[in-house]
């Protein structure tokens, strides 16, 4: 299953200067989106962060980890595996507050998993524990037994085999785990990639919205400059057909000539408002067709994601059968052991014997 998200906050990521270990570099121009995810899959809690194409923060919580709240507005922690620290700057007070307390119960979480895990972990090696000295009394007696070798020469084949499907299982099991380890790097991308995504999404809806508001205006104006050319192109064919049939004398044809020189220029200026507003139009059709675009990358990153979360399921199973094996490995060495110890006692009672007929 893929990671669920727990706690999120908006605030502006910081990370220390690793020359200095003083100054704070920013890691966002603005305030991102901070979570805490849980990953029940490897019983892990981890800060999450993306800004732009990348994760800014990508920090597993550990019972060692603090949150230190430096200022009124401000906390910090330290990530030993990154090898850096986090600062985060907030709005307000009171938005400081709830990450601190979350990140104080994502931190107790972290530990008593931590403690499920190291009791389970013990308790392995205690059976791994019992299980050892058996196999190596019997391998220590097989060293310093060379006639065993010639006596028993089928059981120590066996043996041989078993060895080797417990390398087979080693080998398949370390596979396994880097193709978990894979799948959990390639999720970490496609969940930048989705948060990325989401913000670009929800950036194209607003800037639709807010286009969209625009456009009844943007017509409404079309329409009354529309109408207001409609009229100066009437002044002008009357002031053309007064100018063809003057009233008066020359000096009043040239002050129809520059009325219509200004009403030829208003009219130019009206044509160019209505070519701008139809560009604007077309603006709205191509963020219309981004967000479209974007929601299809999204659906496609959604539909990537479980396709991942098939395979680590397939490689969870087969992990499960490859213990299995294991077990049934273990319970074929123990009986080997059983039947090398009877052929050592067939053994030492064929010596004695031999040592009773040579003292007749």
């Amino acid at each position: 299953m893929g990671e669920q998200p727990i706690f999120s906050a908006r605030a502006h990521v910081f990370q220390i200067d690793p020359a200095t270990k003083r100054n704070w570099l920013p890691a966002s121009k603005h305030a991102v989106t901070v979570s805490f995810f849980y990953d029940a899959s490897r019983n892990v809690y981890r800060i999450i962060s993306v800004g732009g194409t990348k994760a800014i923060i990508n920090s597993t919580i550990t019972p060692n980890m603090t949150f230190t709240k430096t200022s009124q507005k401000f906390g910090q922690w330290a990530d030993s595996r990154a090898n850096t620290v986090y600062g985060l700057g907030f709005s307000t007070e009171q938005q400081l507050q709830q990450f601190a307390e979350q990140f104080k119960e994502v931190k107790e979480a972290a530990r008593l998993a931590r403690e499920k895990s190291q009791e389970r972990f013990e308790l392995a090696n205690t059976a791994l524990n019992i299980a050892a000295p058996q196999l190596s009394q019997g391998l220590s007696e097989d060293r310093h037994s060379p006639p065993l070798l010639t006596v028993n020469g089928p059981g120590e084949e066996k043996l041989f085999r078993s060895k080797s499907a417990e390398v087979e299982l080693t080998v398949e099991k370390e596979r396994v785990k880097k193709m978990l380890s894979e799948g959990s790097m390639c999720e970490i991308n496609l969940e930048a990639e989705l948060f990325t995504l989401q913000d670009s999404n929800a950036k194209l809806v607003a800037a639709l919205q807010e286009a969209n508001g625009s456009v009844d205006q943007w017509k409404k104006q079309l329409a009354e400059y529309q109408e207001e050319t409609d009229r100066l192109r009437d002044q002008v064919a009357e002031l053309e057909s007064q100018l063809g049939h003057p009233a008066a004398g020359q000096p009043g044809k040239e002050e129809l000539t520059r009325s219509l020189e200004e009403l030829e220029a208003l009219l130019s200026a009206k044509d160019q408002e209505i070519h701008n507003l139809q560009s604007k139009k077309t603006d709205v059709g191509e963020l219309e067709k981004e967000k479209e675009e974007a929601v299809q990358r999204l659906q496609d990153v959604e539909r990537r994601n479980t396709e991942l979360e098939d395979r680590v399921q397939s490689a969870e199973k087969t992990l499960a059968s490859n213990r299995e094996d294991q077990e049934q490995v273990e319970v074929e060495v123990r009986r080997i052991i059983e039947v090398l110890d009877v052929k050592i006692g067939d053994l030492s009672s064929l010596r004695e014997s031999l040592a009773k007929l040579v003292d007749m």
